[in-house]
């Protein structure tokens, strides 16, 4: 399934993106919506992000390349952040630069999308609490990242994390290109291949430490060829299997 939110009538809803449309969902349960039956007209429809997690657990330095090109070891464990919710936004919504900053970086990423509630997984149980896979840009400001001793003021900015456009349920995550454009040029381009730690392993490791509840997202790095935004770009995320995620930048 090709899960999307979308903005209805003035209200938010979940639904199935389908090559007639998209058709509505309902039900409380991520891992089990229903269709409504009810497929809205396109131009009466806004996509959101795809879910509005409670937390958005990113890892730092976790693609093999993006290590080498930083000259960095190999971590021997994950190293793990919180984005905020009130970072997140959609496709087509603006990442607002903010004043405090003098450069912010896009990050390419592979986000997982959790499907119900997560404690002490193991690695070969993470598959059953994954609702589905989607493209995240870890928006930093990349100036406040090195002044600060810790990374929860250059991470956390309002529209810092774009999330989007779909939630692909059924895909395999282990090797899908990544690729990063700014201005239609290509910035990052490696694949999942080079995850330091994989999916499974990060669920894991993240749930000894944090309850996931459903529609947390797990952030699993970025590869090589971050680099700064400016006023007037266009940001575009895309993922095989998964689809592009467009945004623009203003200052």
């Amino acid at each position: 399934m090709r899960l999307v939110r979308i903005l209805h009538r003035g209200k938010a809803h979940y639904a199935e993106e389908r090559a007639d449309g998209f058709h509505l969902l309902s039900g409380d349960d991520l891992m089990s919506l229903v269709p409504t039956g009810e497929i809205p007209a396109q131009e009466e429809v806004r996509l959101l992000a795809p879910v509005m997690p409670s937390k958005v657990v990113a890892v730092g330095l976790n693609y093999r390349d993006h290590a080498m090109e930083m000259g960095e070891e190999i971590p021997k464990e994950p190293r793990i952040f919180l984005k905020p919710s009130t970072s997140v936004i959609g496709p087509g919504e603006a990442i607002v630069l903010p004043s405090m900053s003098r450069r912010v970086d896009y990050e390419a990423e592979l986000a997982v999308v959790i499907g119900r509630a997560a404690r002490h997984v193991r690695p070969e149980e993470a598959s059953s609490y994954i609702l589905g896979y989607t493209c995240l840009n870890d928006v930093t400001a990349r100036d406040l990242q090195k002044k600060d001793v810790q990374w929860t003021r250059s991470k956390s900015f309002d529209t810092f994390c774009p999330l989007g456009p779909a939630i692909e349920t059924e895909l395999d995550p282990r090797d899908l290109a990544i690729v990063a454009r700014v201005n239609g040029v290509v910035r990052q381009s490696s694949r999942t291949a080079n995850l330091i730690f994989s999916v499974p392993e990060l669920l894991s490791f993240i749930s000894q430490v944090m309850t996931l509840l459903p529609g947390d997202v797990i952030a699993t790095g970025t590869p090589p060829g971050v680099g700064p935004l400016s006023p007037g770009d266009r940001v575009e995320i895309e993922i095989e299997g998964i689809g592009t995620l467009a945004n623009p930048v203003v200052g």
